[in-house]
C-alpha cells in the first residue's frame, strides 16, 4: 500500500518516515510540506543515502491519486484545514494533531485557541486509542491519533476506571515529558542552557490534553469529575512518565490489581505490566511502541499509584499512528512496529 506523509519536517513526521521506511506492507510514495520544496535529507541529514524523496507542496487530489493513506503530522490549526479536502477524496486519513480529538468544537476552541472543524467531521473521526477502541478503528477511514500524554495516562487508568473501583472524584496526574514533545520550533525554554540540569513545570492546569483525557474517562465512567493534571519538562530528548494517584473504593491488593491489568491487556501486545515491586523508566521504552505500567497500593492510605511510561514520538505519536493504519487495513497491529527499546 502507498502512503503519503504531511508534516515530515517535524519530529513526529520524521519518526513516521523511519517506521514506514521499514514497514513490510506500506511504501512511502510522497512527503509534503507547506514550505519551499527541497530534498528530505536537507531537512534531516541522517537520511542522506537513505532516500531521494523531495518535500513537495500539498495537493489533496494529487496525493489521493497516488496513495492509499495519508498521515497528517501538521500542527493543530493547520491539520483542520487540510482534513476536509482529503476527506472528499476517499483516502484513509490518520491525523496526528489535536484537531479531531475533541467531540465538542467549543471545548476545542477554548483549549487550542483555534476555530474547530465542522461537526460532521468530528462525528466521523474515530479516536485511535488502539487498545480500547479497536472495533471502531478497523472500520474507520478517519482517525484522530491520541495525544502523547493522553495515551500514557489513559492506558494507565483504563482498567480501574472501567472496573469502577476508584473514587471518580479524586484523580491526580503528575506527568513529565522529554523536550521532543515540544517539536522543532525555537523557544527560549528549550535551548540547551535553559533545559540542561533543569526541571520545569509548564501549562499549569492548562495543558490542552486535559479535555482529551477527561472526555475519554467520562465515556468509560460518567461519574468521573474534573481531573488534576500537570506537566513537567525533563532534560531528556524522548519519553513520558505519567504518575497517577487514585483512591480505591474497596480493599484491593497490589497483586490483585496487577492481575486485573494483565487480564485487561492480555491481547494488547504493546502494553506490558510490570511485576510487583518493579516500576518502569522512560529509557526502557525508548524507540519502541511499548507502554510499560507499574502499580502499587499504599496500604496506609488506600491509594493506588499508577506509573506509565511511553516514548512520546512512538506510542505517543508515530508508532500509534502506524498501529492504527495496520488495524484499519486488516493487518496484525504489530506489523512494522516490533522494535526492541534502545537501551541504554
Amino acid at each position: 500500500m502507498k502512503v503519503s506523509i504531511i508534516g515530515t519536517t517535524g519530529y513526529s513526521g520524521g519518526e513516521l518516515f523511519r517506521l514506514l521506511h521499514h514497514h513490510p506492507i506500506f511504501r512511502i510514495q510522497s512527503v509534503h510540506t507547506t514550505r519551499d520544496e527541497h530534498p528530505l535529507y536537507e531537512e534531516f541529514p541522517h537520511l542522506s543515502g537513505v532516500t531521494n524523496l523531495k518535500l513537495t507542496h500539498i495537493d489533496p487530489e494529487e496525493i489521493a491519486k497516488q496513495s492509499d493513506i495519508v498521515f497528517i503530522a501538521a500542527p493543530s490549526g493547520v491539520s483542520s484545514k487540510l482534513t476536509p479536502a482529503f476527506l472528499k477524496t476517499g483516502i484513509q486519513i490518520i491525523d496526528l494533531s489535536g484537531d479531531l480529538r475533541l467531540t465538542d468544537g467549543e471545548v476545542y476552541r477554548k483549549w487550542y485557541k483555534h476555530d474547530p472543524v465542522e461537526d460532521h467531521l468530528l462525528e466521523k473521526a474515530v479516536y485511535g486509542l488502539c487498545e480500547w477502541n479497536k472495533e471502531k478503528i478497523v472500520d474507520a477511514t478517519l482517525i484522530a491519533n491520541p495525544g502523547c500524554y493522553s495515551t500514557a495516562v489513559l492506558l494507565g487508568l483504563a482498567p480501574v476506571v472501567k472496573a469502577g473501583v476508584i473514587d471518580p472524584n479524586m484523580i491526580i496526574i503528575d506527568a513529565k515529558s522529554g523536550t521532543s514533545g515540544a517539536g522543532r520550533s525555537v523557544s527560549k525554554n528549550l535551548i540547551f542552557p535553559e533545559i540542561n540540569e533543569n526541571f520545569r513545570i509548564y501549562k499549569v492546569n492548562e495543558h490542552q490534553h486535559i479535555p482529551e483525557i477527561q472526555q475519554q474517562l467520562n465515556l468509560w465512567n460518567t461519574e468521573v469529575s474534573p481531573i488534576t493534571f500537570n506537566t513537567h519538562l525533563l532534560p531528556i530528548t524522548r519519553g513520558i512518565m505519567a504518575t497517577t494517584y487514585v483512591q480505591l473504593t474497596e480493599h484491593l491488593s497490589t497483586d490483585r490489581l496487577i492481575e486485573l491489568y494483565n487480564e485487561q491487556y492480555l491481547h494488547s501486545p504493546f502494553v506490558r505490566i510490570r511485576h510487583k515491586g518493579n516500576f518502569p523508566s522512560v529509557k526502557e521504552v525508548s524507540g519502541s511502541n511499548y507502554c510499560d505500567i507499574g502499580l502499587h497500593v499504599d496500604e496506609r492510605t488506600g491509594r493506588l499509584t499508577i506509573v506509565s511510561v511511553i516514548d512520546n514520538l512512538m506510542k505517543g505519536a508515530a508508532g500509534q499512528a502506524v498501529q492504527n493504519a495496520n488495524l484499519m487495513n486488516g493487518l496484525n497491529e504489530k506489523t512494522g512496529l516490533e522494535f526492541i527499546p534502545l537501551y541504554p
